[in-house]
């Protein structure tokens, strides 16, 4: 068990639930000062996003956020080497695409995150059936690679994913890319179906942008991962200190 699973269940175990900001590295300048608002406001841990040019899983939002950092001229080597010299506290889960990494290399990205003080690899366009070469080496390198499960999934693919999900289970609300919404859609039908399986935290994520939808994740998941919603107003000037105002709403 890698130490992002580890930390997750024991949070589990005693009860707590989890809010798990999510942040696009190098959108803003002081980004890096925002991650560390959102621990000091009780974030269980951090998903920071890794820039790509054509995210398939990303709203508008974040998609604006992507094209910020990548126009600032950052890179993925750049990112993970000031991740690594900043000591957040909490876990770091990376959500990027697997275009990146096959770029770098398997055994470079994994290297480089671990550098970056990465626990754990989203990696929304990596089918399990292609996944194998990158878990062996994320597993030689103490990286958890989480997997999603959509309102869509047909109960034999939760089954096969719930088999070799680490860290988390990514449980999405909707089938659409990330942003706001109005309900939460399908998660707690998600969260159910996955627990038929897996004994492993579950998170609620796509389409929880309110303290009470994260609230409500919060009676029947593990957690609740909040993007979009913080991206936006990150983008839109709020400042690390507001940043923490504004996730402790999050904090059960």
């Amino acid at each position: 068990m890698n130490s992002l699973e580890t930390s997750l269940r024991t949070r589990r175990d005693r009860g707590d639930k989890s809010f798990v900001p999510y942040l696009m590295a190098g959108m803003v300048p002081d980004w890096l000062d925002h991650i560390d608002a959102l621990v000091a406001a009780g974030a269980t841990a951090v998903e920071v996003g890794i820039p790509f040019s054509d995210p398939i899983l990303d709203g508008v939002v974040i998609q604006r956020a992507s094209l910020a950092s990548l126009s600032a001229g950052n890179t993925p080597e750049g990112i993970l080497a000031e991740l690594g010299r900043r000591s957040v506290g909490v876990p770091l889960v990376v959500m990027t695409y697997f275009n990146i990494i096959h770029h770098l290399g398997l055994e470079r990205s994994a290297h480089l995150l671990c550098a970056g003080g990465v626990s754990g690899v989203i990696l929304p366009d990596l089918t399990l059936e292609e996944a194998g070469p990158w878990r062996n080496v994320a597993h030689g390198s103490g990286l958890d690679t989480v997997l999603l499960v959509a309102p869509s999934s047909p109960e034999p693919r939760i089954e096969k994913i719930a088999a070799h999900a680490e860290g988390f289970v990514y449980a999405a609300s909707r089938m659409a890319v990330t942003g706001r919404a109005d309900d939460d859609g399908h998660a707690a039908a998600v969260v159910e179906r996955v627990r038929r399986y897996s004994d492993l935290p579950v998170f609620v994520g796509i389409g929880v942008s309110t303290p009470q939808q994260a609230r409500e994740a919060y009676e029947f998941a593990d957690g609740a991962i909040v993007g979009s919603a913080l991206v936006e107003r990150v983008l839109g000037g709020m400042t690390p200190t507001q940043t923490e105002q504004f996730a402790r709403d999050f904090v059960l």
